[in-house]
């Protein structure tokens, strides 16, 4: 007696089979998804502008609870801040801390000098990113040469007076530049050079 059932065919099983693991997958990873979006993680967050060279601790920062989902790694987690740390490029207030902006002092690059400029534009202050430029003695030393960058990416520390637009008198700045300029800047300042002060992409 022949059975009067019919046999499924096996093909027809397996796609059932390998809709049910999608279907599974697809839940998985939605549960993954908000998981992760609703895990927080502690950064440090900067509550001044810190300028680089300069040395940080825990008092120049607030820790916040962010989602960060997959770049966690990229920001400073509080128990990531060592002992005589510095910042390496200037942290804005208020910003994130991201991991490569703070080093250690034998690695920093940068330190802090003064000049005299002639010409400190309105707004430019701690933190401000700038050009300094120079008018060079002509060999007559009477008359000055045509002014050209003397360096291209400089860093406010301090203005010792804001006088708003553009000043006639000269003003002290403290400047933050990379230790590989430090001998053209003084060699322009003992050669009676006119510097001058220009936000960063101002001249160009």
């Amino acid at each position: 007696m022949m059975s009067s059932r019919a046999h499924r065919p096996f093909f027809g099983d397996l796609r059932f089979l390998i809709g049910l693991v999608l279907v599974a997958v697809s839940i998985a990873g939605v549960w993954m998804l908000v998981s992760s979006s609703r895990q927080t993680t502690p950064v440090l967050q900067a509550t001044r502008t810190v300028l680089p060279g300069e040395s940080v601790s825990a008092a120049d920062f607030q820790v916040v609870d962010v989602g960060l989902g997959g770049v966690v790694d990229a920001y400073l987690a509080p128990q990531e801040l060592k002992s005589g740390a510095v910042a390496t490029r200037t942290v804005p207030k208020g910003e994130l801390v991201p991991s490569a902006s703070i080093g250690d002092r034998e690695a920093s690059r940068t330190t802090t000098i003064v000049v005299s400029s002639t010409a400190i534009p309105a707004g430019v202050e701690a933190g401000s990113a700038v050009e300094l430029w120079q008018a060079p003695l002509k060999d007559d030393g009477r008359t000055r040469d045509a002014p050209r960058v003397l360096v291209g990416d400089a860093v406010i520390g301090r203005v010792a007076e804001a006088e708003g637009m553009l000043s006639e008198n000269r003003t002290d700045v403290e400047v933050v530049i990379d230790r590989a300029d430090v001998a053209e800047v003084l060699a322009a300042i003992t050669g009676g050079s006119v510097i001058s002060i220009i936000p960063a992409g101002a001249g160009s």
